[in-house]
């Protein structure tokens, strides 16, 4: 079982650029996505969250469910469903305005205990940026490393919901000792002020970094550095597609019983670069579709 914690939320996608294209609500939020994308490539899911009881509250659930993702540990509440406008460039590349004051993400608490078998825990976006919830995901996020469940990390920064921006920088660094992945875009890393190495040091067997066309690179504690190129695709827009990357990387980890620092650290160049292009295809057939919609795992052959 792969647990996924974090926000689930409503994407209004622009039907065209500029800031009066025609929206279309859709399923989304980073862990969102990365859960229905783990269900979608086969692996065993579970998604650990709170979510409204209003009509999209009711659709993200559904979403979940067709993707074969547990949804058991969803906690429930009668505050409205996150929402969060995106606005294309010319590039497909997506901007966002979030509307999250009093909504029910924002009110999750920690469960006192991981769904049995839990083997990973993904976490990141929003969820770990509002109270009161933010407090809560980090304790599951400590707890579940200190039971040496396997945990990784995606930040997917969005700087508009960060107050302050050095109390994150602290936050995100006291982290990364309970981290065992580390996976984040080129640009979250600039806005973050780090290195690869740096992070490393702190804890975390592997960062990939996520270079959007250029590919990605996956750094490791020996010093090594393994990178494979972007997927050529005609891109409708990128939505989803660093947490399509996430997924990819936990659904190839579980699948060749490498979800350990000892494993990942055997990897190797003939792993990494297998790992890699897997997530690299998986990314690229999300980028080609409107919205977050990552692909099942018979379009993108095996890891």
């Amino acid at each position: 079982m792969i647990v996924v914690a974090g926000e689930a939320l409503i994407d209004l996608v622009p039907q065209g650029t500029g800031a009066l294209a025609a929206l279309t609500p859709a399923r989304g939020g980073g862990p969102y996505n990365t859960a229905v994308a783990l269900g979608r490539l086969g692996s065993s899911t579970a998604f650990c969250s709170r979510t409204s009881r209003d009509a999209f509250g009711e659709a993200l659930l559904d979403g979940l469910r067709s993707a074969g993702v547990d949804v058991s540990a969803v906690q429930r509440g009668t505050e409205p469903t996150t929402l969060a406008v995106a606005t294309l460039d010319a590039g497909g590349s997506a901007a966002y305005t979030f509307y999250v004051e009093g909504t029910a993400d924002r009110l999750f608490s920690a469960p006192e205990a991981l769904p049995a078998g839990t083997r990973a825990v993904s976490f990141g976006t929003c969820s770990l940026v509002l109270e009161p919830g933010a407090t809560a995901y980090e304790r599951l996020l400590r707890t579940a490393a200190g039971q040496g469940v396997f945990t990784a990390l995606d930040p997917n920064i969005r700087a508009g919901l960060i107050p302050d921006a050095d109390a994150y920088r602290a936050r995100f660094t006291s982290w990364l000792p309970s981290v065992s992945l580390l996976k984040l875009s080129e640009e979250d890393a600039g806005w973050l002020g780090g290195s690869p190495r740096e992070w490393l040091a702190a804890g975390p067997s592997a960062v990939v970094i996520t270079r959007g066309g250029d590919g990605l690179t996956a750094y490791t504690r020996d010093g090594a550095e393994y990178s494979v190129p972007g997927e050529k695709v005609d891109v409708v827009d990128t939505i989803g597609a660093g947490d399509t990357v996430n997924a990819a990387l936990l659904h190839g980890l579980a699948a060749t019983d490498a979800l350990s620092p000892e494993r990942v650290a055997a990897l190797g160049a003939r792993g990494w670069d297998r790992l890699l292009g897997f997530a690299a295809r998986a990314a690229a057939i999300t980028c080609s579709r409107a919205g977050a919609e990552p692909p099942f795992a018979s379009e993108v052959g095996e890891v």
